[in-house]
């Protein structure tokens, strides 16, 4: 595979697990037509479905599909015995349908079961394209394909990624974020407001005369007191 169609490759399938929830094993779900021409060419079909998808793979078939090749005859043995070799998918059909009627009721409006399907018939891959996340896979020239994604697919992804941008997540990332609060005129500073209490001055310094003056009255009172103790002390005695 050259380098430019597997980056291509690799892109679409990375799309699809992105946007529709693919993952690997890829279920590929296989028609009878498919198995026919992978049988004729002699090749490698499993091993082709891991290397043009770039992971890996289970490769599935619906019974009406393998009940349309053993009605080939049996000179479709080894489409028959490819065909046997993957896995089982039940269809719920009691009776067996034509193949591509059963490859559209598996894959439903939506494939919901994430289905790549490699199919040969243009009529499928037609209705296919029309469903939204549906890779599809054909053989050209011996040569394994993984078509573009189709219009369908593309408006799927855009509307998806619409939704989880403007759904309740987003709007609740919005609210989130706080408001800017719009302030007003500043009021005065409830401290500043207060009266003021006047300014209590101290009282003046006292004068040294005066400090000096009540020395002398208590020198004076003293003295007063131990002369009258004296004169006490000499009538006694007389």
């Amino acid at each position: 595979m050259r380098q430019k169609r597997a980056k291509l490759y690799k892109k679409c399938m990375a799309m699809h697990c992105l946007s529709f929830g693919f993952r690997q094993p890829y279920q590929v779900l296989v028609d009878s037509e498919i198995c026919l021409t992978a049988t004729a060419l002699g090749m490698d079909f499993v091993k082709q479905l891991a290397i043009t998808l770039q992971g890996e793979v289970k490769p599935m078939i619906t019974q009406c599909c393998i009940v349309e090749l053993y009605k080939m005859g049996p000179s479709k043995q080894p489409a028959v015995d490819l065909a046997k070799s993957f896995e089982r998918r039940k269809c719920n059909h009691k009776e067996a349908i034509e193949g591509v009627d059963c490859v559209k009721s598996v894959v439903g409006e939506t494939n919901k079961h994430r289905y790549v399907v490699a199919t040969q018939v243009k009529d499928l891959r037609y209705w296919l394209r029309k469903v939204p996340g549906v890779p599809i896979l054909l053989l050209d020239r011996s040569v394994m394909v993984l078509e573009a994604a189709s219009e369908a697919t593309l408006r799927a992804k855009k509307l998806a990624e619409e939704k989880s941008m403007s759904g309740p997540g987003a709007s609740a990332e919005k609210e989130e974020v706080p408001k800017k609060k719009i302030r007003g005129p500043k009021q005065p500073n409830p401290l500043s407001m207060k009266k003021k209490k006047p300014r209590q001055e101290p009282p003046p310094p006292k004068k040294k005369a005066d400090a000096e003056t009540g020395q002398k009255r208590k020198r004076e009172e003293t003295t007063t007191t131990t002369e009258g103790v004296d004169r006490k002390r000499r009538k006694a005695g007389e």
